[in-house]
């Protein structure tokens, strides 16, 4: 099914939503994009501007940025794919082949962060780079990728809530479908739902955390950053608190094992907390011992090393210098000497 038309219980009229962005022929082969995969695209771009925006404004190396940005994205795209699939091993165990269709969506955030934290901690340790300003500059690009990228769910009709009454509730062929299918699973689980019924559209509750979260990073960045490494662990708090009560109302949450708890919620929560608790050490920390922030390019380039040799030929320039000074002053004792008689 690639289209289906959305109503929200404020609007009468529904909203045909596709999934497929462009389609065409090329050298034979029948491409086609989707919109999934065009809206996280496009709000990578959208971090990546903003990203290289503030590193122009912190003076970073551009050749350096490049190597992180690179090596980061493609091990992103890796752990946010392994996060997902393991998380989900019944059935892509069964069905191996769809482990790198991405496209389907199946992007856990999480995994995508902690594979692209993992390289860039590699990267940076290897070019020389500031890693705590690093994940600052990071922290408010990923909002951005974040906020735009959950519309691709939305073009997908997945990562949705339970029912709600509330005026923007959804309710598509694709949300129904999913519902019927799994509503033996979701009973299991303690969740009753009417597949009838409109349902919360979890993504944009996060798309709009993000938004907000993003300009709450904006007003510290700008007016009351302390210490490097204090816009990325306000980021873990916001970002954290945030997904951890939206996910309370997903009805397609990763869980451990076959338990009721929810992956992405339990680990929602462990961040928000050791975040606050490092960003509250660091502000008293800050307070008590002020100290300016340091540039991203931590480790400054060495300089030269001067040998023996050119070391005792500046010090017989310095001496010759010095006799040179004594003469010329000498001599202009002289002439005012003689000028006097």
């Amino acid at each position: 099914m690639d289209s289906t038309t959305v109503y929200f219980s404020a609007f009468e009229k529904g909203f045909n939503v596709s999934s497929i962005f462009a389609s065409f022929e090329l050298f034979g082969n029948e491409i086609t994009i989707r919109w999934y995969g065009a809206i996280i695209a496009f709000g990578f771009l959208l971090a990546v501007l903003w990203g290289g925006r503030m590193a122009y404004k912190w003076k970073m190396s551009l050749d350096k940025m490049i190597d992180v940005l690179i090596f980061g994205t493609f091990a992103a795209i890796i752990g946010a794919r392994l996060y997902y699939v393991i998380f989900r091993w019944d059935y892509y165990s069964a069905h191996p082949a769809e482990i790198i269709q991405i496209w389907n969506g199946g992007l856990a955030i999480y995994g995508g962060i902690i594979g692209g934290i993992i390289a860039a901690f590699i990267t940076c340790r290897f070019n020389k780079l500031n890693f705590f300003n690093l994940l600052d500059c990071a922290g408010m690009s990923l909002l951005i990728g974040q906020g735009i990228g959950r519309w691709g769910n939305f073009a997908n009709q997945e990562a949705f809530g339970t029912n709600t009454t509330m005026p923007w509730g959804m309710i598509s062929e694709k949300t129904t479908m999913y519902l019927l299918d799994n509503q033996s699973k979701l009973e299991a689980l303690g969740m009753t739902v009417d597949p009838y019924a409109p349902v919360h559209p979890t993504f944009l509750y996060e798309s709009l955390w993000c938004v907000g979260s993003f300009l709450v990073l904006l007003v510290i960045y700008k007016k009351f950053r302390k210490f490097s490494g204090q816009l990325f662990l306000t980021y873990g708090v916001l970002y954290g608190i945030g997904r951890a009560i939206i996910e309370g109302f997903r009805t397609d949450s990763l869980y451990i094992g076959d338990t009721t708890l929810r992956v992405s919620q339990v680990l929602s929560f462990a961040v928000a907390m050791c975040f606050l608790a490092a960003l509250i050490f660091m502000l008293i920390k800050t307070k008590k011992n002020p100290k300016p922030i340091e540039g991203v390019d931590f480790f400054p380039e060495p300089t030269p090393k001067k040998n023996k040799k050119s070391k005792a030929d500046d010090d017989m320039r310095k001496l010759a210098q010095k006799r040179a000074e004594k003469m010329l002053a000498a001599e202009d004792k002289k002439e005012e000497a003689e000028s006097e008689e």
